[in-house]
């Protein structure tokens, strides 16, 4: 990554342009054309160190139900498990963990009782019996920017 990279990720992690061009906002700011920011943008995600470009919300001031799901998956079992539980709307963040309890993942829904109402069809779906639903008792949310 060169010194544009770094001024574009910078400027992307928080603070991405909400207008009708951003590419083209952020281009000006920079002094470039949006194509190139276009281009770097492509190539930072294909290479992986963007993984995701979009909006976070606070789910629950929205009035949704999340919560924290750990399930005991035996490993011959763990990517079709891991298809399964991905194909859900509401999940997000999976991830396979070195222990008994070795899939965790973040489930949002509509309410309480439709998360319940997922997690049984994910019981049913992959025959996994053990699944624990870990709601937040209380929320400390921390802001990370990586400066480059």
């Amino acid at each position: 990554m060169d010194k544009l990279d770094k001024q574009i990720l910078n400027r992307i992690q928080s603070d991405f342009p909400l207008v009708s061009r951003p590419y083209q906002e952020l281009a000006e700011e920079l002094g470039v054309s949006e194509q190139e920011v276009l281009n770097r943008v492509r190539v930072l995600r294909q290479k992986g160190i963007i993984r995701h470009l979009g909006a976070v919300f606070d789910s629950n001031k929205l009035g949704f139900y999340s919560t924290l799901v750990a399930m005991q998956v035996p490993r011959d079992k763990l990517e079709e498990t891991a298809r399964i539980v991905n194909a859900y709307p509401g999940v997000t963040h999976n991830y396979q963990r070195d222990m008994a309890y070795n899939m965790w993942f973040t489930l949002t829904a509509a309410s309480e009782s439709r998360a319940q109402e997922i997690l049984e069809r994910i019981r049913e779906r992959t025959g996994i019996r053990k699944i624990l639903n870990l709601p937040a008792l209380n929320l400390f949310k921390i802001k990370v920017d990586f400066q480059l």
